[in-house]
């Protein structure tokens, strides 16, 4: 039974990190690309969709008091991560089947925004649960590949979910959209209960396996909120630590703001229909992604994680600068088409950069809340992305948005790459 276990298998912590993080983008890829799409496509108003997407978002910008949570309870039979995991999925599970009370979602709006944010809560607390188990589980000279296939995992979801349900919506209608997804969801739920991080884990929760449990794993001493928490603050608020992940957060919420007001002009101005966008983004959106982004992992651990992304973010900056400086020939071009076909390539490259470099800081001993802090404030720089695009078209166009975006972008990398020369020589000097 090796292969079931993460820390004793390398192909199983690639398989299990991949389906795990594709389970959180399938939810995603519903509400955020198809559903969005389809409420575009129906007349909705830019601010009623990205006030939507930000409601949706919401609760991943909390992960930040899930950390120290998981941190704090972690000494189980079952292991120290994966009754988290477990149980968390099983209650965004039974979340998703209130969506099933939403009839009609362009006319429940609002309704569809409370019941993807009732899922988002838990959803949110396996993201920040699986976050720990990885940082637990994986060797630091696989941590590029691993946070590849992490973020490969992601994308495949939200494609598949984009295309699947944006689909669905039209040809079956949406209540059988909503139950496609809660079958997948419980689907991929028994297929985690069957895998274990550590040898002697229990795989039941009951107290009789206390009396088996053998794990090779030593459990580690609960420490008391208030002190995970100050840990937390002082390790977060370092100069090492804002350093790095303020010019991360900026380049996360610009990325965000640009593709959804792209979206939107895509399929309000543009004429677009919201499908084609879906598919689009689904399929082929995720082919080139995947195709890039185990490369992506190889050069993280190769060249080093921050510089590589340094050479992403300048890359993706000059290319909103460009992109948008052509607008004016979008209308009858295959610009946009060109251009929506190359920024699948960016996100994950620029993850699977950033998040080992965000690991490699993380304090001994508290790697899976600071982390998760880190994560939660990404996920809010994207629901702050969306709800600023939303409410940025009512006066500028998206275009005007990008090349804003693209400044931001270069500064932050030329930010990072003055520092990492200054961190170098400094080294180089002790």
């Amino acid at each position: 039974m090796r292969q079931f276990y993460l820390a004793e298998s390398r192909p199983l912590r690639y398989a299990a990190f991949f389906y795990l993080y594709a389970m959180q983008g399938l939810p995603a890829g519903f509400s955020l690309t198809a559903l969005a799409n389809y409420l575009a496509a129906e007349g909705a108003r830019p601010a009623v969709i990205g006030s939507f997407a930000a409601v949706v978002g919401l609760p991943w910008a909390g992960q930040f008091v899930w950390g120290p949570l998981i941190d704090r309870f972690q000494n189980s039979p079952m292991g120290r991560r994966r009754p988290w995991v477990l149980g968390s999925q099983f209650l965004a599970l039974l979340a998703s089947l209130g969506l099933l009370f939403v009839s009609d979602p362009v006319a429940q709006v609002g309704a569809l925004g409370v019941a993807f944010f009732v899922h988002s809560v838990f959803a949110s607390v396996q993201d920040a649960s699986v976050d720990a188990m990885a940082i637990g589980i994986i060797p630091e000279t696989e941590r590029g590949r691993v946070n590849a296939f992490m973020r490969g995992g992601f994308l495949t979801g939200t494609g598949a979910g984009a295309a699947l349900f944006a689909w669905l919506l039209r040809a079956e209608g949406y209540r059988t959209a909503a139950l496609t997804l809660s079958a997948v969801l419980l689907g991929l739920t028994v297929l985690t209960f069957f895998i274990r991080e550590r040898r002697g884990d229990a795989l039941l929760p009951d107290v009789f396996t206390r009396k088996n449990s053998v794990s090779s794993e030593k459990k580690p001493h609960n420490a008391s909120f208030r002190t995970l928490f100050g840990q937390l603050l002082t390790s977060f608020f370092s100069q090492k630590s804002l350093r790095l992940f303020v010019p991360i957060w900026l380049v996360y919420l610009s990325l965000s703001v640009f593709i959804r007001a792209f979206s939107v002009h895509l399929i309000q101005r543009l004429g677009w229909r919201d499908t084609e966008l879906s598919l689009f983004s689904g399929v082929y959106g995720t082919a080139i992604a995947l195709t890039v982004i185990f490369i992506g992992g190889l050069l993280a651990d190769r060249l080093g994680a921050r510089r590589l992304l340094v050479m992403v973010m300048l890359v993706i900056g000059a290319f909103l600068l460009i992109f948008n400086g052509l607008f004016p020939f979008w209308p009858g071009s295959a610009i946009p088409q060109a251009g929506l076909t190359l920024w699948y390539t960016f996100d994950p490259v620029f993850s699977v950069a950033a998040m080992p470099a965000l690991m490699g800081i993380c304090q001994r001993g508290l790697e899976g809340s600071q982390f998760t802090a880190y994560m939660a404030l990404v996920n809010l720089s994207e629901i702050a992305g969306s709800f600023v695009a939303g409410h940025a078209q009512e006066v500028v166009s998206a275009p005007v948005l990008g090349l804003g975006c693209g400044a931001v972008l270069v500064v932050a990398g030329g930010f990072i790459a003055t520092r990492y020369q200054a961190d170098t020589h400094t080294a180089g000097a002790t």
